[in-house]
Order: structure tokens, then C-alpha cells, then sequence
């Protein structure tokens, strides 16, 4: 007896860790945002430029350290021509590149802005994705600090534009030539030790100036017993490091005043503060902070990021602090490595994914369902007469669509694709109203009501709006009605 063919397995559907699929309401959600920030940037001067997702793996250099997968954050492969090509870790390097490629046809300060997916082959965690978005303005040929104090208040200028008030918000700004000091005055030369420096200042805002000594020093053990080693510096260097981050409460170490570097570095935020100053951007809005560390090596100057200070419950109603929601800084060296010669700029990035969940759950975003189309039923006839009534709508600028089901689907199998497909009303036309120059019109939100009315007077006067007969040629007019009765907007 022949064995029975082996029925053919099913493909399984799924999605790749760290990556999610996005319906509309978190689309338009970004695009709302997206918008806000584009009128920012615009207001500043800049103007939009796009560069491929994909770059040559050389031309993005190696500023993605990540220590737990060396030599990886970002996916490559080998073309035909023996080329590795890489997808776009960030929005910078590829535009080092383009400026560098066309850096004789651009006039120059050159500004623009870009936004786009950018992709981190890094090992996914909760929030932390393998793709995401970023919005990013540049000054590529401005080598002052007033090109990074306008970066500053641009970054402040966005955040109240996109609803977070003055005082919910701080930009943070300090200099790499700062910690290049402290470095140089420290005498370290090790990039391992430097680096557990710059993680302990870091975490600052997060432990405090106790815990921020631990790690400097010996290390420190946390709350569950874990043990974090510690850069092991002397007490002496200890107090150095947070002399330089506390500046104010007591005089300056002098090995930190002997260093060039340092200094050159205080100057510039000197002047970045003078320049916000002058231009209104108060200390609440513009505050020098010699805590903050940038992770991107290519940085080699100002460094600045945004920080929400607002807090607020998740759905568990546990405190969430959203911290820092975008940064930047200056890269004098990466346009330079394309060039051979020095070419300034400086940059600003906000993480659009990582804003969007802070205005979200702050209540800044309009994260509900949109409302869907008007949906025109089918019921035997002609489909073309269906059709034109389709195209009247839309000829008015109100979303419509013809119901391409199954044409043998009944009103209710229709009414309840319409209910799905969220839509204010729907239009129903059988023989009847067709004979008489009717068609019927369903308000849907309405008649969604009617279950939670009580009154019987209310109920039937309720009832009469969510159904109601009109002539064909006045269906835009009272479709119109409806829709602002309830105040429905598209987009």
C-alpha cells in the first residue's frame, strides 16, 4: 500500500526579535510628531535631504561599540562586487558621506535635517529595538560654538512645540574637550579604565554622587548584591573626577586648570551660555552639565542631550522617568575622514520612537483609533452607480470606500466590516431607495450610543439621527453634517 503524500507543512508567521509591526494609530501618532519637528527645524533654515538606508560598511566607520557582541552593531552583507554594505546604524554618518561626496556643489554652512529608520544589530530587550527612528538636523562648515548654542535652543524650541511645557524639559549641554581634560589631568591612558570612568559619571542622575564615588573607586554593589567593578582610581583622582562634574561647590582642582584641552573646553560653554542667554533660553531651558556623557566616539566638542523631567505611572502604575529623549553634538572629524582636511559640524537627534511612548502615555499625542472611511454597501445593481457615489465623496475630500467584499455578503456582514474599518457612517442603497432617488445613511457613532441611553425620549430622538433617507444628489451635504457633528478629521 502506497504511503499517503505528506500534507504540506504551513509556513509559520512571525515577527523577528527586536522588531514590531505598527497599525495605524501609532503611524499617525509619528506623523503628528514628525510634522511638529519638521516645522521646527524649518523655522531654523534647515531643509530636508534623504540618503539610502544602506551605506558602504567603510564609509559608516566603527563608532558602534558594543561590548557585549564585539566587532558587531549593524547588519551587513557582502555585495557582488566583494563590497560590504551596511544598513545605516545613525542619521550622521550617512550624511558625512553625501556632504563629503558633494561638498563642492553645497553652499556651505550647509543645513539640513533627515528623518528615517535606522537599525542596530544589537541583542533586543524590553524597549530597546533592532529598528527605530530618528529626526536630525545638522550644520555641516560652522566651526563656533554659536552653531551648537543654536542646536540648543532649537532642541528647546521642539520640545514646546510638540507640547511639553517650559520647566518639564532640560537641555543638558557639557564638552568631550571638558572630559579630555579630566582624562589628560588623571594621566590615564588605558581606553578600558577611561571608558569605566565615563560610565560612572553617567550614572550620575541615577545614584548619585555616592554611588558615582563607588565606581570610580573600588566598585559597588547594588541592591540584589550584584557587584560592579569600578575604574580603580586613587582617592585623590576620585575627588579630581567629581570636582570636575560638581562644578560650584568648591574651587576647581588645579591639575584641572593646567590642562588646554580642559579649559578650551569650559570657554566653549562659556559662550554657548551666553549666546542662549542673550536669545531668552534661561537656565530652565539651556543648562550647562558636566555630567553628561555621549556614547558615539566620533563627538569632539559640545555634547548636549534632552532630558523630560516630567514623571508619570505606566499601566501598572508603577513611577516611570522618561530621561533623555534626543541628543548631538559636535563632529568636527567625521566629514574630515572623507576630505583629509578639517571640516566642522555639529548635530542634533531626537529618538522619534523613544519620544513618541513619552508623549503618549504623557497624553501629548493622539494615540486613539482613527476614524476610517465612509463605507459604501453593495446590493446588486449596476456596481457603477455604487461607484459614483464613491467618487463624490472623495471629489468633496471625505474619505470613502466601495465595499469590496464578497459581493453576496448581506447589510449586516457589511455593517459590521464598516464598524470593524471604524467609520462614522456608512450608506446603504437597496432597489427601493434606488427607485425612488434615496439612499440611506447610517451614523455609525451614533447608533454605537444608542445601547447606553436610558430615556426613552432621548433613545428615540437618538435613534432618528443615527438613520437617517436623503436625496442621492444632497448625500455629500448630509455626510458633511455627520461628520462634524461628531467631529471627525482625517490626517
Amino acid at each position: 500500500m502506497a504511503d499517503k503524500p505528506k500534507k504540506p507543512q504551513k509556513l509559520k508567521a512571525r515577527l523577528p526579535r527586536g522588531l514590531e509591526d505598527r497599525e495605524p494609530a501609532a503611524i499617525n501618532a509619528t506623523r503628528q510628531m514628525v510634522e511638529k519637528i519638521r516645522a521646527v527645524y524649518e523655522l531654523y533654515g534647515f531643509e530636508p535631504v534623504e540618503t539610502p538606508a544602506f551605506e558602504y560598511t567603510d564609509a559608516l566607520g566603527k563608532f558602534l561599540p558594543d561590548q557585549d557582541r564585539p566587532n558587531e552593531g549593524v547588519f551587513s552583507f557582502q555585495d557582488d562586487d566583494e563590497q560590504w554594505i551596511s544598513l545605516r546604524y545613525d542619521l550622521t554618518a550617512p550624511l558625512a558621506r553625501y556632504v563629503a561626496e558633494n561638498f563642492e556643489t553645497l553652499a556651505k554652512p550647509y543645513r539640513s535635517y533627515r528623518f528615517g529608520w535606522v537599525f542596530r544589530n544589537e541583542k533586543p530587550g524590553p524597549g530597546r529595538f533592532r529598528q527605530f527612528m530618528q529626526f536630525d538636523a545638522d550644520t555641516v562648515g560652522a566651526p563656533t560654538p554659536a552653531a551648537d548654542a543654536e542646536m540648543c535652543m532649537m532642541a528647546a524650541d521642539t520640545m514646546e512645540e510638540l507640547g511639553i511645557p517650559r520647566g518639564s524639559y532640560v537641555v543638558k549641554v557639557n564638552n568631550r574637550k571638558v572630559l579630555d581634560g579630566v582624562r589628560e589631568s588623571l594621566g590615564i591612558s588605558g581606553d578600558e579604565q577611561w571608558l569605566t570612568v565615563m560610565r560612572a559619571i553617567d550614572k550620575l542622575d541615577r545614584l548619585g554622587i555616592e554611588g558615582v564615588r563607588q565606581l570610580l573607586g573600588e566598585g559597588r554593589k547594588d541592591e540584589s548584591g550584584d557587584f560592579t567593578r569600578g575604574a580603580g582610581l586613587m582617592g585623590t583622582d576620585i575627588a579630581l573626577v567629581l570636582n570636575a562634574i560638581q562644578p560650584g561647590n568648591m574651587p576647581m582642582d588645579s591639575r584641572l586648570r593646567a590642562s588646554a584641552i580642559g579649559q578650551q573646553g569650559r570657554d566653549e560653554l562659556n559662550e554657548i551660555s551666553r549666546l542662549a542667554t542673550a536669545s531668552g533660553y534661561g537656565t530652565d531651558r539651556v543648562a550647562i552639565d558636566p555630567s553628561v556623557v555621549r556614547g558615539l566616539e566620533y563627538y569632539t566638542g559640545p555634547v548636549y542631550e534632552v532630558e523630560l523631567l516630567l514623571e508619570t505611572k505606566d499601566e501598572k502604575g508603577r513611577p516611570v522617568r522618561f530621561g533623555s529623549v534626543g541628543g548631538g553634538g559636535r563632529y568636527d572629524g567625521l566629514v574630515s575622514r572623507f576630505r583629509g582636511e578639517p571640516v566642522p559640524a555639529t548635530g542634533f537627534s531626537i529618538g522619534v520612537s523613544r519620544l513618541q511612548a513619552a508623549l503618549t502615555m504623557l497624553g501629548k499625542l493622539d494615540s486613539g483609533k482613527e476614524f476610517g472611511p465612509v463605507v459604501v454597501t453593495v446590493f446588486g445593481g449596476d456596481i457603477a452607480d455604487y461607484q459614483t457615489m464613491v467618487a463624490a465623496l472623495r471629489g468633496a475630500g471625505i474619505r470613502a470606500e466601495l465595499y469590496l467584499g464578497n459581493p453576496k455578503h448581506s447589510l449586516g456582514q457589511q455593517m459590521k466590516y464598516a464598524d470593524r474599518r471604524n467609520s462614522p457612517c456608512a450608506i446603504v442603497q437597496g432597489s427601493d431607495e434606488k427607485a425612488k432617488g434615496k439612499v440611506q445613511i447610517k451614523d455609525l457613532i451614533s447608533g454605537a450610543g444608542l445601547t447606553d441611553t436610558r430615556d426613552r425620549e432621548e433613545y428615540l430622538k437618538k435613534q432618528a439621527e443615527a438613520q437617517i433617507e436623503v436625496d442621492q444628489g444632497q448625500l455629500v451635504e448630509a455626510v458633511r453634517k455627520i461628520l462634524a457633528r461628531h467631529d471627525v478629521r482625517w490626517g
